[in-house]
Parts: C-alpha cells; structure tokens; sequence
C-alpha cells in the first residue's frame, strides 16, 4: 500500500510538472502592447484594411485596421512605457 501511495505521487508531481511547462510557456518573454488611435484623415467606412493602413502610414503610424461596427479607421501603433 505505502509502495502505491509513493508511486502515485511520484506521477502525479511528473504530470503536474508537465503541464505547468506546457501552459507557462517561455519565461521572460514580454508581448509588446498594441495602442490604437482613430484615423484623422480617413474618410468614410473602413471595407478594406489596406486603404486603411495606406492612410495611417501618412499620419505616421505603421499599420492600420478596420473596427466596430460603424468600421471606422483606426491606426495602430506599439506602445510606449
């Protein structure tokens, strides 16, 4: 009995271990936050991401895409501290 008890927890403590390096994943690695900004410039509804796009990059912004349900414009941008 004391034999099963000590296996049974030996695999239990592997299976948590797996599972906690499953869904941890990588350590120290940080996702860089989106900031969005409605579009100043852009006229009517948003249909195509790239009109949209093409129109933030003259204000300034690397990318641009379509939102709501008015699809309205916004430019995105990553964020600052």
């Amino acid at each position: 009995m004391e034999l099963s008890r000590k296996l049974f927890s030996a695999v239990l403590l592997v299976l948590l271990l797996l599972v906690a390096t499953e869904v941890g994943g990588p350590v120290g690695v940080a996702e860089a936050r989106t900031c969005q900004s409605q579009s100043h410039r852009f006229r009517g509804p948003c249909v195509r991401r790239a009109n949209c796009a093409n129109v933030c990059r003259t204000e300034g912004f690397p990318d641009g895409k379509c939102h709501g349900f008015r699809r309205r414009c916004f430019c995105t941008t990553h964020c600052r501290d």
